[in-house]
């Protein structure tokens, strides 16, 4: 029964049919046009709350706060105000969407992917790390640190 299981699914030991993969493609598409439709009607710093369980709990902002507002106003086209709310989601979000897409294209074509392997291993490293940094940065309250706070315009 396991073998025929394997058999529906699988086109060689560790690759998923394409029409599997397809249906699995479009339904991560469809949860995230629905997720960005979602956000494009439903302002987070108005009657939708985003909260932050980091800054709830320790009145400190994380790395992450701010990211639900910086989405929203990318989504209307405001890049500045975006900035303002989460500098460094606005400077990383083009090179995420660059790596999940071209993952994502391979996997769907070839059903592996090799993109990963082709990236050094001190690169996530030195993200991690400037997200720590920023996550400390954006608490400091001198001025130029106070300018990296989540912030409206």
């Amino acid at each position: 029964m396991f073998q025929k299981y394997n058999r529906n699914i699988y086109e060689k030991p560790g690759i998923v049919k394409k029409r599997i993969r397809i249906a699995v493609m479009l339904f991560i598409l469809l949860i995230l046009l629905a997720g960005a439709s979602f956000l494009y009607y439903h302002n987070p710093s108005g009657g939708l709350k985003l909260a932050c369980p980091s800054y709830y709990f320790t009145k400190y902002y994380c790395p992450g706060c701010g990211a639900g507002r910086a989405c929203y106003a990318l989504l209307h086209g405001r890049w500045y105000q975006a900035f303002r709310y989460n500098p460094l989601l606005v400077i990383l979000l083009p090179w995420l969407i660059l790596y999940y897409g071209l993952c994502s294209i391979q996997w769907l074509i070839y059903g592996k992917e090799r993109v990963s392997i082709h990236i050094p291993e001190w690169i996530p490293m030195v993200i991690l790390l400037i997200m720590l940094l920023y996550g400390v940065a954006r608490n400091i309250d001198i001025y130029p640190f106070i300018l990296l706070a989540p912030s409206a315009v």
